[in-house]
């Protein structure tokens, strides 16, 4: 059951480090990339944005605007909660660690620079504990 309380869901946010790394890329259209798996998009004036595994930007000669490491809240947060991503993005920033956010209907998924993946995990871990 979706958690919205944001005490709860703070503490309950269990980060894991996808194995990996993932590029946000951008195409004409979502059908350049139907050879390939697709981890997150969305459509824009210019351009079907997209996260892909790195390899398969470099195998098909894309331009990778950002190289990540891919963290997924285990925590099934209600998408009609309010502050989590606030929180863990503060917690963040205060580190200088950038992160960009994709939210699934179960749940939050943080993509932030590849070298800071551990500073990242650790922030997040210090945040759930506290």
């Amino acid at each position: 059951m979706p958690i919205a309380d944001l005490s709860l869901l703070i503490k309950s946010m269990e980060p894991v480090l996808n194995p990996g790394v993932f590029a946000f890329v951008s195409v004409e259209n979502a059908g350049q990339l139907a050879s390939v798996q697709v981890i997150a998009s969305i459509v824009e004036n210019e351009g079907y944005s997209a996260v892909i595994s790195e390899s398969d930007a470099l195998a098909l000669g894309l331009q990778v605007f950002f190289r990540a490491s891919w963290i997924t809240l285990k925590v099934n947060s209600d998408l009609q909660a309010v502050g989590l991503t606030a929180a863990f993005a503060s917690a963040l920033g205060k580190d200088g660690i950038s992160c960009n956010v994709v939210a699934g209907t179960y749940h939050d998924h943080i993509f932030v620079p590849v070298d800071r993946a551990a500073d990242a995990m650790l922030v997040l871990k210090t945040l759930e504990s506290s």
